[in-house]
């Protein structure tokens, strides 16, 4: 599953650059990473009374929240596909999980 997101996220990457006219080098990815950690953050911090709702309702916060959540998912399964990471393998190993994911 996560070898099929990782392409999934690719081509979509891949395409929006293209469009776009981003250069994604090495730094570009982790780069992203920290850009989405840091929109996940302020999320939360709106969700959890620490920054400004903007008239948003809970049901909003949460809805972004999961959307900032889904961003940093696909930039790490990027991170790992541009840099030939086996996700699988390691989180069987630091994971200890038998299953096939």
């Amino acid at each position: 599953m996560l070898r099929r997101l990782e392409r999934q996220f690719e081509a979509a990457s891949a395409r929006y650059a293209e469009d776009n006219g981003i250069e994604r080098d090495a730094d570009w990815f982790i780069l992203k990473m920290q850009e989405e950690i840091g929109e996940l953050t302020q999320a939360w911090n709106k969700r959890t009374g620490r920054g400004r709702r903007h008239g948003k309702s809970e049901d909003d916060l949460r809805t972004d929240m999961a959307d900032e959540a889904a961003d940093l998912l696909g930039h790490v399964l990027l991170f790992a596909h541009h840099h030939d990471l086996d996700l699988v393998a390691a989180i069987k190993r630091k994971w200890r999980f038998q299953v096939e994911l």
